[in-house]
């Protein structure tokens, strides 16, 4: 049984909510001095990496050595690949479409409503979100089989992801698919690998603390806010309603599950 110290891990939710701050506000300062504040999705990975590592030095000396070096290395190396994923994905590119339609109908300031509605927002969501990278590195006891099922659903997500951002990007980049829809490999099995990536890799870092019942309790809210965010929220939902006219995706819809991977309807 593994015990949990309450303690350290109340006292260290403040400076990881300062580091998710820092982080935005830095990216802030990036994004109007450029003049596109889609340069704040390049954040998000980073941001959850710059918690994990802060978690991880506060909570030296009381939770499981094991336990938090792992934490920390999945959700870096996630964070890292999302971030530079995006950042190669928008190099050259204006504004994002959803950020320009937020600021057209901006009142007042559009910088200072970006700062509260984007960043200050997405922010308060690392933090959240990154409630169980917290929390694991204050679990004592060795590592065992939760964490490596965690570790396990976590690599499933990470190729979900990487390799359906890669058959995507192949796809794009080839003229003779413009105005296409992407249907094969991992897309032809559901409509979002990448989604349905993040949705493991944060279910899979939320396996790690489930040995302790009480944090278990407690954390939560972030894979299930995750789960909302990628299936109803700003993700698939979002997505999709963006691409409703565009011609062949009804009977790509019709035809590939909506988000969990399965074979291919013809």
């Amino acid at each position: 049984m593994s015990g949990f110290s309450w303690a350290a891990f109340a006292q260290g939710l403040v400076p990881c909510a300062g580091a998710a701050l820092a982080v935005m506000l830095a990216t802030f300062a990036v994004g109007r001095y450029k003049g596109v504040h889609r340069v704040v999705d390049v954040a998000w990975g980073i941001g959850f990496t710059v918690v994990a590592l802060v978690s991880y030095v506060l909570s030296a000396g009381e939770g499981d050595d094991g336990r938090r070096l792992l934490v920390a290395v999945l959700t870096a190396v996630w964070g890292l690949r999302l971030a530079g994923h995006i950042a190669r994905r928008s190099r050259g590119h204006g504004e994002d479409p959803r950020y320009a339609s937020m600021l057209a109908a901006a009142p007042g300031n559009r910088d200072l409503y970006a700062l509260r509605k984007v960043y200050l927002l997405q922010g308060a969501l690392v933090w959240l979100i990154s409630l169980p990278v917290q929390a694991a590195g204050y679990l004592t006891g060795p590592v065992g089989g939760w964490a490596w099922a965690g570790a396990g659903l976590w690599a499933v997500g990470l190729l979900f992801e990487g390799v359906g951002d890669h058959q995507l990007a192949r796809f794009k980049a080839d003229p003779a698919n413009r105005g296409k829809i992407m249907d094969r490999g991992l897309w032809a099995w559901t409509r979002h690998p990448n989604y349905f990536g993040d949705f493991c890799v944060w279910w899979g870092l939320f396996l790690i603390v489930c040995p302790a019942p009480g944090p278990a309790a407690a954390t939560l809210v972030s894979p299930v806010l995750m789960s909302f965010l990628l299936i109803g929220g700003s993700g698939k939902a979002l997505l999709e309603r963006h691409m409703a006219e565009r011609p062949g995706f009804a009977a790509y819809r019709a035809g590939t599950s909506g988000f969990l991977p399965r074979p291919p309807r013809r």
